[in-house]
């Protein structure tokens, strides 16, 4: 329980992050999108790089893959906003 939460603490501040990020800050933070994957597979008691996508996937892994996606995608916004 304790894993879900942190991902779900680190997600929220993710995307809720309004500031602009330079080169470095984009892969720390693309690390913690990947590091909160990990740790939700396994909070979910999957292990991470072994579950393929499909109709046999289980729901969890589904879950954990769209929050990752979710993340990655925060990330790639606050770098490629353009500086007014």
């Amino acid at each position: 329980m304790t894993k879900q939460l942190f991902f779900a603490i680190l997600l929220s501040l993710l995307l809720l992050s309004t500031t602009e990020a330079g080169p470095i800050t984009f892969i720390l933070c693309q690390s913690a999108c990947n590091a909160g994957w990990v740790s939700c597979y396994a909070a979910a008691g999957l292990v991470a790089g072994t579950v393929t996508g499909g109709l046999g996937a289980p729901a969890a892994a589904l879950l954990c893959n769209v929050a990752q996606g979710a993340c990655m995608a925060a990330c790639a916004a606050s770098f490629l906003t353009p500086i007014p």
